[in-house]
């Protein structure tokens, strides 16, 4: 991807970005409930209608839709993102406390993933149509089909309950409660990439470059690891990519069942208590995250695979 292409894309985030911004503060604009009300009432106060409007007017509720949208944006911009109303802290710091716990689960649990559904991925390949092949196959099909949270509870009723190695109230960030959401996000997604990495490498395996080398008398191993598996590899690149902005987003689910402090967990409590600026800021943090992850893997190809540079 040249300079141009670059600057191309950057410019399409930030009207992207813009949009999502104005969609999300429309909603939550037009969402039922009063922001002041839902405040007061969480520090305790009696939302009597004088402090109500009150209220209103300091966190300028009281003003149109357009003068409300362009001042909260100016704040973004200037790194305010407001205040959360039911945690009384800036919303910006609170999404970067929740953002370390989740990029720690994201990244275990995709080193997980990697180191189980490559090796089982190219055995599946190597040995197709074989009862390796098969079980592999098999597993996957159970894997994919197996919800996230019903694993989640079963590995914590093992482990947990039974084997009282973690603590079933969770909420610590240590190594040791890391272990069980990792996995628990691992197993789903590794059922997914296994199936990929095994249609890659067939594909690859297929491929006249491979039927070459073997006429060549060229070793199968030096085929498959100096050949086959560095093109197989590249179009998982972009899954992964995306796989990382999705578990950065926080996976809600696992992150409740653990009570792991995450970007999830969080997003579901300010919804439940309607805190409408951290949902905003939420929603915006995501869309960057996502955004931003794509470039860098696009960025990243024209390095990987040196003939995409040539072509641009």
């Amino acid at each position: 991807m040249n300079k141009k292409n670059t600057g191309r894309r950057l410019v399409q985030i930030v009207i992207v970005l813009m949009g999502i911004s104005f969609f999300t503060f429309g909603l939550t604009y037009l969402s039922p409930g009063d922001p002041a009300e839902i405040m007061l009432t969480e520090c305790g106060n009696v939302p009597t209608p004088e402090l109500l409007e009150k209220t209103r007017a300091e966190l300028g509720l009281d003003k149109p839709f357009l003068v409300q949208y362009g001042t909260w944006l100016k704040g973004v911009m200037t790194g305010d993102m407001g205040t959360s109303y039911s945690m009384k802290v800036p919303v910006v710091d609170k999404l970067v406390s929740c953002f370390r716990p989740t990029l720690e689960l994201a990244l275990a649990s995709l080193v997980i993933m990697v180191l189980i559904s490559v090796p089982l991925g190219i055995l599946s390949a190597v040995c197709r149509n074989k009862w390796v092949d098969y079980l592999v196959r098999a597993l996957t099909f159970l894997g994919v089909s197996v919800p996230n949270f019903w694993i989640g509870l079963i590995l914590l009723s093992i482990f947990g309950v039974t084997l009282r190695w973690v603590t079933v109230s969770g909420g610590s960030t240590d190594f040791k409660s890391l272990i069980l959401p990792a996995v628990t996000l691992a197993i789903a997604m590794s059922a997914k990439y296994t199936r990929q990495v095994r249609i890659a490498v067939l594909e690859e395996l297929n491929q006249d470059y491979v039927t070459g080398a073997r006429m060549r008398g060229i070793r199968e191993r030096t085929i498959l690891w100096k050949h086959v598996l560095p093109n197989a590899m590249l179009p998982l690149v972009t899954l992964l990519g995306l796989s990382l902005g999705s578990l950065l987003g926080g996976t809600a689910v696992v992150e409740i069942i653990y009570n792991w402090p995450g970007m999830g967990s969080m997003a579901v409590k300010a919804i439940s208590c309607r805190d409408y600026p951290l949902v905003q800021g939420y929603v915006l943090w995501i869309a960057l995250l996502y955004m931003g992850i794509n470039l860098l893997v696009d960025l990243s190809y024209t390095r990987l695979d040196p003939r995409l540079k040539e072509e641009r």
